[in-house]
């Protein structure tokens, strides 16, 4: 498959939605990119499966846009719209492509798995709980 196409004016973080206000690291972030914190600045970046085991470790998912040092919402855990058409009950992860949400099925070599969550309809909601793995996939 591939990764989902997202609209970011469609991205709204559910009822159960747990949010946070954060700092941005890097220009061009988009709602419905996941991110993660980088521990030499403290501030987040976007998320990358085969960057290496700190860039994807995904903390959360923006819902909102934001560039460098600006501040933004980002969602952690609970229901969220991705903006995107999704498949009921696949399991969606941190693609390969630095702020992209991709199909389990798409994991290849030298992916760091993180598992977003498993969607709930196919009108964009997933249950957010992240999963981050520790080593590549062989």
């Amino acid at each position: 498959m591939a990764d989902l196409t997202q609209t970011a004016a469609n991205v709204r973080s559910g009822s159960n939605g747990a949010v946070e206000l954060v700092q941005a690291g890097e220009a061009g972030i988009t709602a419905g990119t996941p991110v993660y914190q980088k521990t030499a600045d403290e501030k987040y970046y976007k998320a990358d499966a085969d960057a290496g085991s700190s860039e994807s470790d995904v903390y959360g998912i923006a819902l909102m846009n934001a560039d460098a040092d600006e501040y933004f919402v980002v969602q952690t855990e609970g229901d969220i719209n991705v903006g995107a058409t999704t498949v009921t009950g696949e399991v969606y992860v941190l693609s390969s492509t630095a702020g992209k949400i991709a199909p389990a099925s798409d994991i290849a070599s030298g992916w760091y798995p993180s598992i977003l969550g498993t969607a709930k309809d196919t009108s964009g909601t997933i249950d957010l709980d992240i999963s981050n793995g520790s080593t590549p996939k062989a």
